[in-house]
Formats: C-alpha cells, structure tokens, sequence
C-alpha cells in the first residue's frame, strides 16, 4: 500500500475505517520527522495488511490536538477506527512493527 497524505477534512474517510492504520504526525521543519519517514517507508513494504497515514499537524491542527498531539513525531495506531496505541519520538522499524503487531 502507498503511504497516504490525510487532511483534517479527509482524516474519518482515511483513517477512521476498517483495519490497521498508522498515522504519523509530523511536520516539514522536524528532524526526526525526517528520520522516520524512510523507516515507515521500509514498514509499508513489508507489513501487508497495513495502512501508513501521514498527518502535518502545521496544516491540519484540528486532527493533532482532536488526539491530544503534543509532540512530533507522535504515531498513533487506529484499529477499525479507533486509536489503540501511540508512540511519541523516533522509532526504529522493528519497534513499530512490534507495537503494530499488536493490534493485527
């Protein structure tokens, strides 16, 4: 699956809906933002049943602060619509799959 850009105005359609989905909020100007996104890149090729979601939270603030964003990077695990896990600063790629693991 390709990694999707979600709005404040697409987030319920993309993300809120059947399956796992991880969403990423970041921002342009975050240096570990910038570090993750090769890891879930990697993630999204080997993770089959998996949606990645990427949210800037400097274009769509009503989506962070509806989950409590307060740091980037935050990654939050959605299953069947609901936020099950989160994970706040970088991640290294197997530590994703694990807690992504947990809700599949």
């Amino acid at each position: 699956m390709a990694i999707v850009n979600v709005s404040d105005q697409s987030f319920k359609a993309e993300v809120e809906g059947e399956g796992t989905v991880l969403v990423d909020f970041w921002a342009p100007w975050c240096g570990p933002c910038k570090m993750i996104a090769p890891v879930l890149e990697e993630l999204d090729k080997e993770v089959e049943a998996l949606k990645i979601a990427k949210v800037n939270v400097d274009d769509n603030p009503e989506s962070a602060a509806r989950f409590g964003v307060m740091s980037i990077p935050t990654l939050i695990v959605f299953k069947d619509g609901q936020p099950v896990d989160k994970v706040v600063g970088f991640q290294s790629k197997d530590a994703l799959k694990n807690v992504v693991s947990r809700h599949q």
